[in-house]
């Protein structure tokens, strides 16, 4: 079975900082944009940020942009999420996605419909 597996979530006071993991199991990354989404409690999953296949192509969402940096090492088969400066806003269940892009380095979507693959999802709670 291919699934992503999604870890580093925690409970950090508002202002800090996390670093989210998201690695394969059963294959490997290098094929694939990685999204992650987040669904905070109550509201529907929105997609947080997507790096192409090479990191060619970032983006963010406008909520997190400037504090979130998406990133991937393909040697380790993993791709990261470091947020800063969280905001109890930020709170929610992160999810990492895989698109299926062997053809360009250049594209990623942070749209739920475009994943082939989905992780089971890690907590971050922004408290004090």
């Amino acid at each position: 079975q291919l699934l992503l597996v999604e870890s580093g979530g925690g409970l950090v006071q508002p202002g800090g900082s996390l670093t989210l993991s998201c690695a394969p199991s059963g294959f490997t990354l290098e094929d694939y944009a990685i999204s992650w989404f987040r669904q905070a409690p109550g509201k529907e999953r929105e997609g947080v940020s997507c790096i192409s296949t090479s990191g060619g192509r970032i983006r963010y969402t406008s909520g997190v942009k400037g504090r979130f940096t998406v990133s991937r090492d393909n040697a380790k088969n993993t791709v990261y999420l470091q947020m800063s400066s969280l905001k109890p806003e930020d709170t929610g269940v992160y999810y990492c996605a895989a698109d299926r892009q062997p053809y360009t380095n250049t594209y990623c979507s942070v749209s739920s419909n475009d994943m082939d693959y989905w992780g089971k999802g890690t907590l971050v709670t922004v408290s004090s």
